[in-house]
C-alpha cells in the first residue's frame, strides 16, 4: 500500500481529529466518511412506524 501526503488547512485537520474514533488512523476515518457520503438515502425509505411518521409530519407543518 502506497502513501500520499496531502495538505490541509488546521480547521480541517481539528474537525477530522475530532470525529476520529480512538483506534482508528486517519486513513480509516476518511474512508468511512467517504462510505457514510455515499450512501442511498432510499435505503431506509419507509422505515418510520406510523407515530414518528405522524410526528414528523407534525414538525413538517409546523415550520410551513
Amino acid at each position: 500500500m502506497g502513501t500520499k501526503t496531502i495538505g490541509l488547512r488546521d480547521d480541517v485537520y481539528e474537525r477530522l481529529k475530532a470525529r476520529k474514533r480512538d483506534d482508528e488512523s486517519f486513513t480509516n476515518l476518511v474512508n468511512r466518511l467517504l462510505d457514510e457520503e455515499q450512501a442511498d438515502w432510499r435505503e431506509g425509505f419507509g422505515t418510520l412506524d406510523v407515530a414518528e411518521a405522524e410526528e414528523l409530519e407534525r414538525a413538517v407543518e409546523a415550520t410551513s
